[in-house]
């Protein structure tokens, strides 16, 4: 699979709320941005206890609309990203960049730009 696919697949199930096959497509040292409440979670059961805990106050939906490369292999991913209450109430929108790198074919670090 290549990145832009894994990137992709990631994004679909972040959205389906497929927790485990989203951390299957982690390294598991992964570095992942708590854009919520700010700083970084390492590995899969932070990663996992981050989403859990977001997901029960907000509901975030991020769809991939470009991919570059950049130099030294770094993807950029262009987001349209829609956070909602939990009763559907719009609070964000707009597009934001992630930025990935990977290891052994899995994503290592994710930043958003």
């Amino acid at each position: 699979m290549n990145h832009q696919t894994t990137l992709s697949q990631l994004y679909q199930d972040f959205n389906d709320r497929h927790i485990d096959d989203v951390l299957a497509l982690l390294h598991p040292d992964v570095t992942w941005p708590n854009g919520w409440e700010g700083g970084y979670v390492h590995g899969h059961d932070e990663v996992r206890a981050y989403w859990l805990r977001q997901w029960q106050t907000i509901d975030p939906t991020v769809v991939p609309v470009s991919f570059q490369v950049r130099p030294g292999g770094e993807i950029a991913v262009g987001v349209h990203q829609v956070i909602k209450d939990l009763t559907g109430q719009v609070l964000s929108e707009g597009q934001v960049t992630h930025a990935y790198t990977f290891v052994e074919g899995k994503v290592k670090t994710m930043v958003i730009d």
